[in-house]
């Protein structure tokens, strides 16, 4: 296998730039998946963006969870890979590729099941209630290759390949575009698919993403793969999965439980208003996706530095992850406010909608600061071993501030969908001076000591 072992080249700042722009890219493209399908579709139909919208919030649900899981596998493998442990190096991948299928068989179980009680609870318009039912069944169907597809990409992240999941992307989105373009507006004879056509493009790029990350795995990584890494099981490396992909997974389920509800807050507000939270939610992801990326590196770094037994250099790393991660959160949220009036027409003209969202995007500015503390906070302490600080946390504001204040603010106050998104602001920016302080105190670092006299 090919490790990194120079950790203190790993750990510098520049290294770290590097390695966090190809990951950029990739989250960014990856994000664009889904919210490319709403974009496409607009110029067709406004109430097929609002089903899109819908069905994305429930895989929204599923792929974060998916992610949570193969997170843990890049810190689990990141630490094997610091220390040169070749052969529990294998069995993490091992372990990693038949958990994540099995919770994807399970995840796509459940959709099948219990999209329409969902859908009604979310007080999904019957206007769109078919085409949005239909586009969550095409695209719920191949939830086992957006796990796998994730599985490999964590693992070859973790060798800190980073370009070569970046060109994946760049491809699934490629193919992802041209078959939209192809099957929303029935080009080359083929009917005019909408909605339906997004979905059967964005499981086509897929399922061709997972092929080539298969493909790069195999060549690249040098991992051994067998059963006979199954037997005897690791229950270990199992256990050690599962100590951190389990809270997370909650934490995120939990946060997109949450936004499903809110979601169908916003729905009682009318189509026109869930269209707009739609656009303004893919402005978001724009907004952070640098810190994600930047969190992940530094996640990965951190796994070096555990496995080298170097915890000393960690703190002054999370911090300065944490100052980079606010100024591209922050001014980006700053830049597509000043720009409001020109990015919405991406999407649509219509003035109502440019207008609500202008005033969505300035709340957003506020939200953003906590959302890049959160990011990287809870990256970090979940490399540090730390999953359950975030989980409880998370669970517990996500539900009594969030929730509870889309309702009060958005409903009671009757402020709409800004009385939503100050809610959400407030929730994200609390959250994070928490992690900030939990931080400080340094409690996270016992789990250090652990490793070191291992």
């Amino acid at each position: 296998m090919r490790y990194q072992n120079d950790i203190e080249k790993m750990n510098t700042n520049k290294n770290l730039f590097l390695m966090s722009l190809p990951i950029f890219v990739e989250l960014l493209l990856q994000l664009l998946v889904g919210n490319v399908d709403q974009m496409m579709v607009s110029r067709v139909s406004q109430k097929s963006v609002a089903s899109i919208v819908n069905a994305n919030q429930i895989m929204n649900l599923i792929i974060i969870v998916l992610s949570m899981a193969s997170t843990a596998v890049t810190v689990i493998l990141s630490q094997y890979l610091g220390a040169e442990d070749e052969e529990n190096a294998s069995r993490t991948c091992m372990v990693s590729v038949v958990m994540i299928g099995l919770v994807s068989i399970v995840s796509t179980v459940l959709v099948f099941a219990g999209h329409v009680p969902l859908y009604k609870a979310l007080h999904v318009p019957e206007e769109i209630f078919d085409e949005a039912s239909l586009y969550l069944l095409i695209v719920g169907s191949l939830i086992i290759v957006q796990g796998l597809y994730l599985t490999f990409s964590a693992i070859i992240r973790a060798f800190a390949m980073m370009k070569e999941v970046m060109v994946v992307s760049i491809i699934m989105n490629v193919l992802n575009i041209i078959g939209n373009a192809i099957l929303i507006n029935g080009w080359f004879g083929l009917p005019q698919l909408g909605a339906v056509g997004a979905a059967i493009s964005t499981d086509i790029s897929k399922v061709v993403g997972l092929a080539l990350m298969i493909l790069l795995f195999a060549k690249r990584t040098g991992v051994k793969m067998g059963f006979r890494y199954l037997v005897p099981f690791p229950v270990g490396i199992l256990k050690n999965l599962c100590l951190l992909a389990i809270p997370t997974g909650i934490e995120s389920f939990s946060y997109n439980l949450s936004q499903m509800i809110i979601l169908g807050i916003v729905n009682s507000f009318g189509t026109m208003v869930t269209v707009t939270k739609g656009y303004c939610s893919i402005f978001a992801n724009i907004d952070y996706v640098y810190a994600m990326a930047i969190a992940t590196a530094t996640q990965i770094v951190m796994g070096y530095l555990i496995g080298a037994k170097k915890i000393d250099l960690i703190e002054k790393r999370v911090n300065a992850t944490l100052k980079v991660a606010l100024a591209a959160c922050v001014g980006m949220a700053v830049l597509l406010f000043a720009g409001s009036n020109y990015v919405f027409l991406i999407f649509t003209d219509n003035p109502e909608i440019i207008e609500l969202g202008r005033r969505i995007l300035f709340i957003e500015i506020f939200l953003e600061i906590g959302r890049a503390v959160n990011i990287v906070m809870t990256k970090c302490l979940i490399a540090a071993g730390d999953a359950v600080t975030p989980t409880v946390v998370g669970v517990s504001f996500q539900w009594c501030v969030a929730v509870a204040g889309a309702w009060l603010f958005g409903l009671v106050f009757n402020w709409g969908l800004e009385g939503v998104w100050i809610a959400m602001a407030v929730d994200e920016c609390l959250r994070g001076l928490i992690f900030v302080i939990h931080f400080k105190r340094e409690r996270w670092k016992k789990n250090f000591r652990s490793v070191e006299t291992a």
